[in-house]
């Protein structure tokens, strides 16, 4: 078992923070930490007050993706499908990586990523598996996977790069392994934002800010439909949107048009999509 707590988890301001605490390895993921995340999300779900979560590192990286040195020592298997394991005699039984990238994914409330150094390998999936992701200038990201381990891309990366940047991007991300900085990946739409380093908190700030203040039901359909205009037809979306709007404009609309009248911040419902 690790000598530290490898994922670091507080709530503030109804805002979940989820901060990846291996910074001696740049927040390499092992079954340990993915586990944590595993289990904060679930802390999220547990916990209704709570409108954000942000994913972030502690220390100079983000997040290098799984831990190489115990794949090299023959402790775990190359793909973070065979579960990286925190030492030899830890039982790797459950698939904590997919299942951390699913929770996060499936999140009950919006997920950001704050990108606070390189993102590499599976720390590119984590960062394109939140819903805003908002990265440091100083960051990079880079699909280590296939020329340099000799793997297909995982942790979500395949479905999540394209659909950020389109299929030559994605294509030349994962086949070259080329580092992208965090002012080209705001270019390609891979991320939200690139700001200055010293930026970066309040950047940050300014999207829990608003998302905190945003109606959680409506911010989880509207992460919703958006993923499901990807593959809908455009007649099958209209009526997913109207499915959604029965449910929303009774509840949200009337506030939100008086609040916009009386020049406020509209005050919404706490509760979550059930």
């Amino acid at each position: 078992m690790s000598e530290q707590t490898p994922v670091i988890y507080h709530v503030e301001n109804q805002v979940a923070w989820l901060r990846l605490n291996r910074p001696e390895h740049l927040n390499a993921m092992t079954n340990s930490l993915m586990r944590g995340i595993c289990e904060a999300v679930q802390r999220v779900r547990d916990d209704s007050q709570v409108r954000v979560l942000v994913l972030t590192g502690e220390g100079r990286g983000f997040c290098a993706g799984a831990d190489l040195k115990q794949v090299a020592d023959g402790n775990a298997a190359a793909s973070a499908a065979d579960n990286v394991s925190d030492s030899a005699d830890e039982d790797i039984s459950g698939d904590y990586f997919n299942q951390a990238l699913a929770a996060i994914k499936n999140s009950p409330v919006p997920t950001v990523a704050r990108v606070n150094g390189p993102a590499a390998g599976g720390g590119l999936g984590l960062a394109l598996a939140c819903d805003v992701t908002i990265a440091a200038e100083s960051a990079f990201f880079v699909a280590t996977f296939g020329p340099n381990l000799g793997i297909v891309p995982d942790m979500g990366t395949t479905w999540n790069l394209p659909r950020r940047v389109g299929r030559a991007r994605a294509l030349g991300m994962t086949l070259l392994g080329q580092r992208i900085d965090a002012n080209q990946a705001e270019d390609w739409g891979l991320i939200w934002r690139a700001v200055a380093d010293e930026a970066l908190d309040d950047a940050t700030q300014e999207v829990i800010s608003i998302l905190r203040n945003s109606s959680p039901d409506a911010s989880t359909r509207i992460r919703e439909t958006i993923d499901a205009g990807i593959d809908n037809g455009f007649e099958r979306q209209l009526e997913l949107e109207m499915e959604h709007q029965a449910v929303l404009i009774p509840k949200n609309m009337r506030e939100g048009a008086k609040a916009f009248l009386e020049k406020r911040q509209p005050q919404f419902s706490g509760s979550r999509k059930l």
